[in-house]
């Protein structure tokens, strides 16, 4: 699947449209529009927009960053059985039992306490 189909889940109509801009440059607001950006912060946010990104990011456990990457690696049409045994069972079976969740300053054990999680960030 190209980038553009597991973008918009093969919708043909919105693919081609797409396809006809080409190489055409586009304005910010324009690339919002037809969905190829998610956030287009102002010069008025843009500070706090990367700043909060960027605490999210770093909140997350790396262990979860490299499962995320490899669910989006792999991208094509979900059933029951690859969210089952695919992505779940990854998930279970790799980053759930690892200590950067379950130690004890793992995600999981805080999770709920408001205390912030300790990762090992040599984990990846």
């Amino acid at each position: 699947m190209t980038r553009l189909q597991t973008r918009f889940c093969e919708d043909g109509a919105t693919i081609a449209q797409l396809q006809q801009l080409g190489s055409s440059l586009l304005r910010t607001d324009q690339a919002l529009a037809l969905g190829l950006v998610t956030l287009a912060p102002d010069d008025i946010d843009w500070a706090d927009e990367i700043r909060i990104m960027l605490e999210e990011r770093a909140s997350l456990s790396p262990d979860a960053l490299t499962g995320m990457e490899a669910s989006l690696r792999f991208p094509g049409k979900e059933t029951m059985e690859t969210r089952v045994f695919g992505r779940l069972s990854a998930w279970q079976n790799w980053i759930f039992i690892r200590p950067n969740a379950v130690g004890e300053e793992g995600a999981l054990k805080l999770f709920g306490t408001g205390k912030k999680a300790k990762f090992n960030w040599k984990r990846v």
